[in-house]
């Protein structure tokens, strides 16, 4: 199939969207009806930039409020489509794609609209032109591709066709299986977008909410297993809707946009091996081996404290670099101060921040290669700076995502770092998952990347309320629950998820969260060592007497040392939190006797905590 791309969905001027399409690698681009229109210039030079930069006109549209309509309405309607035509020929397109009409004029009836149908495509083959019809969900008479299908079906003529959009059928829940009755050459275009799941009218979700495939929670999967078996082999195409990306960067935008295609285009592995498009399979990442802070000497001296008190210890010192590592059971921490290398390039934008993570990987060569067929930038670092060789990608907030060969040996800890003398605790065991604070728009960036890459699942969003706003949180996390990111954004300027954004020039860790066995015992290590804890108010403890069976001596411990609790069908959950280090992140320790979840009815307390302790740091 052809990649193509709607310019509606991108922000910029026409000439901008041509240029960050072709840089991306499609083909094919379809001509939304307002981006010529506001064009300043004639249409031969728009079609002299779209041919320059390689691609095609694979449509023009949109064609509105067409069919069923009676005299004289009916006679200007078959006006304006010879006035698209004549526009189509000085495109250098050859397909018109018309939604179904919203006018109040229209008037029902299949027959009707077919008839009208097969007059449009007498005139279009006169004019070596084809028309696809679109059932829009919030058609007046047409809003389900079945009845749009059956217009086509009777309209009986090879120049009129159908086509798909994945919105419209999932937004009215309309059942997939007709789509195999559908012949593949009758289908002249495919247009897929993903969306979250929302209870509102569908317009207003088509024009707000629309997001890539892989982005949302619809099943896009399902719908192009039954496109391919029609025998469907042309245009595949994004029309997206989305605030966010059309105020964006649109090569940005354009480049998660083709690798969406490609990662949507993959569920039918059997067609893709005969074009040789499929993507290597891969297995997703086993663990966060390492987290790694750029920091200067003065962060890290305040940091290690911290860290000492929380169990870990000096374990490592690079042979060549000024970086460390601090270890306690699976988790490792690594210390990067080496001058002119990426750590420190990263401090240099962001200031104290997580600039890389290490996923634990098998067939590293296959995943890499997967990682260029979706477009994503590998790095292997410096030669003249950099030892360890592990490959990297380039996540959506400009850190690192290594790579790290599990099965490799000897470890790239056993060939880079000198051991140091220290005593192993047993406090903490691993990382539990990290929780990222962004913009809407690398939000969904971070999802893309996380799903189609590493074969993450996302759970549903929710929202989380903050004394300053609603903060939008999805979690990623691995089909065996070991590696999982919660990713969080929000539109309100004031909320601690924007604060510690805006803390980074950008997108950074708000929390590190780590299990441990015995999280009361922890609690008192560190108030004997003097570490402060976020307080939690006695309220909330009073309310979690009354939802829970707890002992008298429980409720006062988990009081006492400033504990969160909660349970699910699975098990308990006990959370506690340090103060933010330098008003950017903390470190979460858990506690899982089962539970499955991550604590979400606590996060309002979390957050209300938090923004009290901003507004004392600003």
């Amino acid at each position: 199939m052809r990649y193509s791309i709607a310019t509606v969905c991108l922000s910029g001027t026409l000439r901008q969207k041509i240029e960050a399409i072709a840089q991306a690698g499609f083909h094919g681009i379809e001509i939304f009806e307002n981006d010529l229109i506001t064009h300043q210039g004639s249409v031969a030079e728009i079609r002299r930039m779209i041919e320059d930069h390689g691609l095609e006109v694979v449509t023009y549209q949109p064609f509105r409020d067409f069919e069923g309509l009676p005299e004289p309405y009916r006679r200007k309607a078959f006006d304006r489509a010879e006035r698209k035509f004549d526009l189509m020929e000085q495109l250098g397109t050859d397909l018109l794609m018309a939604c179904s009409s919203v006018s109040p004029h229209a008037l029902g009836g299949i027959q009707r609209a077919a008839d009208d149908f097969h007059e449009l495509g007498e005139r279009a083959k006169q004019r070596n032109m084809r028309v696809a019809f679109e059932a829009l969900a919030w058609g007046k008479h047409v809003y389900d591709y079945r009845d749009s299908w059956e217009i086509v079906r009777r309209a009986h003529h090879e120049r009129v066709g159908l086509c798909l959009d994945t919105f419209h059928i999932f937004s009215r829940n309309v059942d997939l299986q007709a789509i195999l009755n559908i012949p593949g050459d009758k289908i002249f275009l495919v247009q897929v977008a993903d969306a979250p799941r929302l209870s509102m009218d569908h317009l207003s979700w088509s024009r707000h909410h629309r997001c890539f495939p892989g982005q949302g929670e619809l099943p896009i999967d399902r719908f192009v297993k039954n496109l391919h078996a029609t025998g469907y082999n042309g245009p595949f195409s994004l029309e997206i809707f989305n605030d966010q990306f059309r105020s964006g960067s649109p090569e940005n935008t354009a480049r998660d946009g083709y690798r969406s295609l490609v990662y949507a285009n993959n569920s039918s592995e059997s067609v893709l091996a005969q074009q040789g498009e499929l993507l290597p399979s891969i297995q997703s990442p086993s663990e966060i081996q390492f987290i790694e802070f750029a920091l200067n000497e003065t962060e890290k001296q305040a940091l290690t404290p911290l860290l000492s008190a929380l169990g870990f210890s000096k374990a490592g010192i690079h042979r060549k670099k000024a970086v460390e590592v601090w270890r306690q059971g699976a988790i490792n921490l690594v210390m990067n101060l080496e001058p002119d290398s990426f750590g420190q390039r990263y401090h240099e934008q962001h200031g104290v921040s997580v600039c890389a993570f290490g996923l634990s990987c098998q067939n590293i060569p296959a995943l890499t290669q997967r990682a260029t067929q979706l477009g994503y930038d590998l790095t292997q670092g410096s030669l003249s700076t950099d030892t360890h060789g592990i490959p990297a990608v380039l996540g959506p907030i400009g850190s690192l995502l290594y790579l790290v060969d599990e099965t490799l040996q000897p470890s790239h800890w056993e060939r880079e770092f000198v051991p140091q003398p220290h005593e192993p605790m047993a406090y903490l065991q691993a990382i539990d998952h990290v929780a990222l604070s962004m913009s809407y728009e690398e939000m969904l960036h971070s999802i893309l990347l996380y799903r189609s890459l590493f074969g993450m699942l996302p759970s549903a969003s929710v929202n989380v309320a903050d004394p300053s706003g609603l903060i939008k949180s999805q979690v990623m996390q691995t089909a065996d629950k070991k590696v999982a990111f919660t990713l969080n954004s929000s539109a309100a300027s004031q909320t601690v998820s924007n604060y510690i954004a805006s803390r980074y020039a950008g997108g950074g860790v708000n929390h590190i969260a780590m299990r441990t066995h015995d999280l009361v015992s922890v609690a008192q290590r560190l108030a004997e060592l003097g570490i402060e804890t976020m307080p939690v108010t006695a309220n909330y403890y009073d309310d979690i007497a009354a939802r829970f069976d707890l002992t008298p001596e429980f409720l006062a411990a988990l009081q006492h040392y400033h504990i969160l609790y909660d349970e699910d069908e699975q098990g308990v959950f006990l959370q506690l939190f340090t103060k933010l280090f330098a008003g950017r992140f903390c470190f979460e320790l858990v506690q899982r006797n089962g539970y499955q979840g991550f604590g979400v009815p606590n996060a309002q307390m979390r957050m209300t905590m938090q923004a009290l302790e901003v507004a004392q740091l600003c």
